[in-house]
């Protein structure tokens, strides 16, 4: 029971010399809901791109506190056991998780829980011995006398399991044995199955941490509430560093220095990343040159890591770059208080093995990672290739470069072989990555040029290779501004070269990417139209998080219901912001239907406006739309089916759909459809109801 005792938890804040826990009190208490106790789970991919931009918050997810996680939302008649909590490395979990156990702890929250347990799957895998669920608490937390109360029911318990990633328990729902007895000794992956199902102790509260690649290993049905820690937003930032740093004049000096990289900008949405940087800045601007302030990624770590090694013992090392586990745990365990940190020693110790080896081996090892997990580190790598980024590890390196000349020649190489990699490659992804590893070589001249072009407004001017279009791509990306449009149409390029500039959807409101003969000029050029393939880009850039973009326009495209599919993953992700989605012969069949319906019945989806114009629905498409328009779930307001070969046996159906009761529709458009007389007479039964909303047909 809480009493006069020491509490069931351990303290482990962020290393730093202020406690991070109390000073994020204010600027990062909030989680968000995603809708549906298990929405996303099965197909959430881990967020490898971890320079995200997040500028808005997204409009169907509902902000709340850490210390609210169990409580019902308004609407939400079932009880919440099990919360799932998702974030990137480094975002911020562990931290929520740390400061919901202070507060309560101090008597500022949760008043009503008995105990919090917390049992991080790291330590837990050190556990090869048969426990009962008893013996494995009494295990970790012997200082509590009052432990056994918990089976009683009355109690109120939580436990914490932190780390879902760095589980090494097979987790095997489906195979391992029931246990309903928490005096029965088997093994500890058996405990957590049974103990997350609900068979052991079905009144204990359960919150579980994960990265989102992680996610699925717990089974939909035993999530009740999916939340998400996001970071920073840019304000957020802001108030970061001005917290962090006592002289305001210099938190603004750091503040300004950090948007002149957008790359190092946008990574501060990660507060361990605001915390590498605050380190290095707040020490580095009292005293040096502004050139010699970091600029890339690789400048940024070598100064903290240098940071660190002035301290006067190698123990102050481990303690600001290690987290040790230990006290509540009997079992050290190490780790690094982020991957990033871990990656850049990684590429240190590749660099070495490169100079002793004289050949460069790991480079190609990155380029061919399928998930990009490698990205990061293949960063650091040629950043420390740099002679310039050696002498700064001088004193850390055992091995260094033989002569300027030779480094230079070698710089001059990889640059070729990134540029060429730049020319080959298809995933769009993938060539913003080779293009932030040439901004740490300092190899900007596409982009540069690219950006002097953009901003003499002589871009449309000129056809636009396949590699223009990707520094282009980059550029924008990299831009602190949202773009309020982004019309594919504005550039002459190819076919190769428009699919290099799909991802800058992500950081737009609207989004324009019709290229017709009718509409305009440039797709006359022979193979400028995009097919099902540049969907799955844009699926991508659509569950981008906090993404801008609203509208959509695909019109004249020919994507076919392989490329509506593919679209409808991220239509029907929860981080999709899409409002308006305009398909406009886009050579989609009634099949396309069915995937949208999908995509209708979202919870809290976003879309009001559909535009399927133009496409061979025909009165079987229809019937299968309406089953979309006729849930609850549906928030469609505009509906145009402009020339969809559909008759007036649509016409029974869709006076269904205009009879629902709370429904949102509110413009329908079937021009140029051969409805008949017939079809009319049986709208106008739909439209004379007292349930029918509808404001302008046409």
């Amino acid at each position: 029971m809480k009493s006069d005792q020491p509490p069931a938890f351990s303290q482990e804040p962020l290393p730093d010399d202020n406690n991070e826990v109390e000073s994020l009190d204010n600027i990062y208490t909030d989680l968000y809901i995603t809708e549906g106790g298990s929405g996303g789970l099965n197909n959430e991919h881990e967020v490898r791109q971890i320079e995200m931009a997040s500028n808005k918050q997204t409009t169907q997810e509902t902000p709340i506190k850490c210390n609210d996680i169990f409580k019902p939302l308004p609407g939400q008649d079932k009880p919440i056991r099990t919360v799932l909590t998702k974030g990137i490395a480094g975002i911020g979990k562990t931290v929520s998780v740390q400061k919901v156990i202070l507060d309560w702890a101090e008597g500022k929250a949760n008043q009503d829980v008995h105990f919090m347990l917390p049992l991080p799957f790291r330590d837990l895998n050190l556990k090869k011995d048969q426990y009962s669920l008893m013996q494995l608490l009494a295990h970790y937390f012997s200082e509590l006398k009052e432990i056994d109360s918990i089976e009683d029911g009355e109690t109120k318990t939580v436990f914490i399991f932190d780390g879902l990633v760095e589980c090494r328990l097979p987790l095997d729902f489906k195979n391992n044995e029931k246990c309903c007895d928490v005096t029965k000794p088997t093994s500890v992956d058996v405990l957590l199955t049974n103990l997350i199902k609900g068979n052991l102790l079905p009144s204990a509260l359960l919150w579980i941490t994960s990265r989102p690649a992680a996610a699925n290993q717990i089974p939909p049905e035993c999530v009740d509430q999916m939340t998400e820690v996001r970071g920073f937003n840019d304000p957020q930032k802001k108030e970061y560093f001005r917290k962090k740093i006592t002289d305001q004049k210099l938190a603004n000096e750091i503040i300004k220095h950090m948007k002149t990289s957008r790359s190092l900008h946008i990574m501060c949405h990660m507060p361990v990343f605001c915390w590498i940087s605050a380190t290095v800045l707040e020490m580095m601007l009292k005293e040096a040159e502004k050139d010699e302030v970091p600029k890339t990624l690789t400048q940024m770590y070598s100064h903290f890591i240098l940071i660190q090694i002035i301290a006067s013992e190698y123990s102050a090392l481990c303690a600001e770059i290690f987290k040790e586990e230990s006290g509540l745990y009997q079992d050290k365990v190490y780790s690094f208080v982020h991957l990033s940190i871990q990656e850049f020693l990684a590429a240190v110790h590749a660099l070495e093995s490169c100079l002793d080896k004289k050949e460069n081996v790991f480079s190609p090892k990155a380029l061919k990672s399928e998930n990009g997990h490698l990205d990061l580190f293949l960063r650091f790598l040629l950043g420390l290739s740099l002679e310039s980024n050696q002498n700064l590890l001088r004193g850390l390196l055992t091995q260094t470069g033989s002569t300027t000349q030779t480094n230079e020649e070698t710089v001059k190489r990889t640059v070729r072989y990134l540029s060429d990699k730049i020319n080959q490659e298809s995933s769009p992804e993938r060539i913003i990555n080779l293009f932030h590893c040439l901004n740490e070589l300092g190899a900007n001249s596409l982009v540069e040029d690219m950006q002097t072009s953009l901003h003499s407004g002589t871009l449309s001017e000129t056809r636009l290779k396949p590699d223009q279009c990707s520094a282009l791509a980059y550029l924008l990306l990299m831009s602190e501004e949202v773009l309020e449009e982004f019309d594919l149409k504005t550039y002459n390029t190819s076919e190769k070269g428009y699919q290099r500039l799909l991802p800058v959807v992500r950081t737009c409101k609207r989004a324009l990417i019709c290229l017709s003969n009718r509409l305009s000029p440039l797709s006359r050029l022979a193979g400028c139209e995009l097919t099902y393939e540049s969907c799955e880009t844009l699926t991508s850039a659509l569950q981008t998080p906090n993404s801008p973009v609203r509208e959509l326009d695909l019109s004249y495209n020919d994507l076919g219901d392989r490329g509506v599919e593919l679209l409808c993953d991220g239509l029907t992700s929860p981080l999709c912001n899409i409002q308006t989605l305009v398909l406009v012969d886009c050579k989609i069949t009634h099949e396309s239907c069915e995937t949208l319906t999908s995509a209708l019945q979202t919870p809290n989806s976003p879309l009001r406006e559909l535009d399927l114009s133009y496409n061979d629905l025909g009165d079987r498409g229809v019937e299968l739309l309406c089953v979309g328009l006729t849930s609850p779930l549906c928030n469609i307001q505009t509906l145009v089916l402009v020339d969809c070969k559909i008759t007036h046996e649509s016409c029974e159906t869709l006076t269904s759909a205009l009879q629902t009761p709370n429904s949102p529709l509110r413009e329908l458009d079937l021009s140029y459809n051969d409805l008949g007389d017939r079809g009319v007479e049986m709208l106008c039964v739909g439209l004379t109801s007292p349930l029918c909303n509808i404001q302008t047909l046409v």
